[in-house]
């Protein structure tokens, strides 16, 4: 599947609700190093975690291109970090639903996994790029640096989250 199709048009039936679908398949991996993909028709974020999945650090904001330079920074990235997963942002609708960006993410997240032979988890990631737009705000960077920062750092909060919500803090007592 050509990662272009991921922006075609969508038929609206097809939204789902986030509680139609798992977010995390059965199975996923709980250790090995995992990569966060926040999907954007333009731009890709990218983020990668520990090996024991407990931190995350902002790796890339890839511009995406053409289908073959696409599958090669993917295919690097995987020669690289040896991912035993990946987690997708979704972008739902402030109501939990799906939007039209949710099934383009699902795509987009199918033919990643297809094109890694790994399986993929979705991390709810409203609010993501506007949280890494704050930050990024506060550190005082020009706009044009904000813009080249935003995708790879709401890549490494989706990605955190996710890891969080698989790792909760241990109880105090």
């Amino acid at each position: 599947m050509d990662p272009a199709d991921a922006s075609l048009p969508t038929d609206p039936d097809t939204k789902r609700s986030a509680d139609s679908a798992p977010l995390i398949p059965p199975g996923f991996p709980t250790e090995g190093v995992l990569l966060g993909i926040d999907y954007g028709t333009k731009r890709v974020g990218v983020a990668v975690s520990d090996r024991y999945q407990r931190y995350s650090s902002p790796l890339h904001n890839y511009q995406r291109q053409s289908k073959q330079a696409d599958e090669q920074f993917f295919r690097k990235q995987q020669q690289e970090f040896l991912p035993a997963g990946l987690v997708v942002g979704l972008p739902l609708h402030l109501s939990g639903d799906e939007s039209e960006k949710s099934v383009e993410a699902r795509r987009y997240a199918k033919w990643l996994s297809q094109l890694m032979k790994l399986p993929v988890a979705f991390q709810d990631e409203r609010f993501t790029s506007s949280f890494a737009e704050t930050l990024l705000m506060q550190s005082d960077l020009s706009r044009q640096k904000r813009k080249a920062r935003v995708d790879k750092l709401a890549a490494q909060i989706l990605l955190q989250s996710f890891l969080d919500s698989q790792n909760p803090p241990a109880a105090s007592t």
